[in-house]
């Protein structure tokens, strides 16, 4: 396991009432309506933000829009790798409040 991925589990543990389960195959956290509020993919965490926090996000070098498949960006989805760790919590919770607000 790597210090990035060690990471993302020691912060989820940290995030109230979410579980971990997949996302694309990869290790995410879900939040009770059943929806991924943020996924660790390759030494990164992808999370779902908005307005400043997205800007913010986008703004760190190495930041960008997350594509699962090549040519194929998830609106308002962000993948932030491991050398921005200290904002990783800060952001998955941001992630989580917006994920927890979609109805099932």
């Amino acid at each position: 396991m790597s210090a990035a991925e060690e990471f993302f589990k020691k912060i989820s543990k940290e995030i109230p009432d979410v579980k971990e389960g997949k996302m694309f195959g990869a290790l995410c956290v879900k939040t009770p309506n059943g929806k991924a509020g943020a996924m660790f993919w390759k030494d990164c965490i992808v999370v779902k933000l908005d307005g400043d926090a997205f800007r913010e996000a986008m703004s760190l070098d190495g930041s960008k829009q997350f594509e699962p498949m090549e040519g194929r960006p998830m609106k308002e989805w962000v993948q932030i790798p491991f050398e921005h760790k200290n904002k990783w919590k800060k952001f998955v919770t941001i992630s989580v409040d917006i994920v927890r607000k979609i109805k099932k």
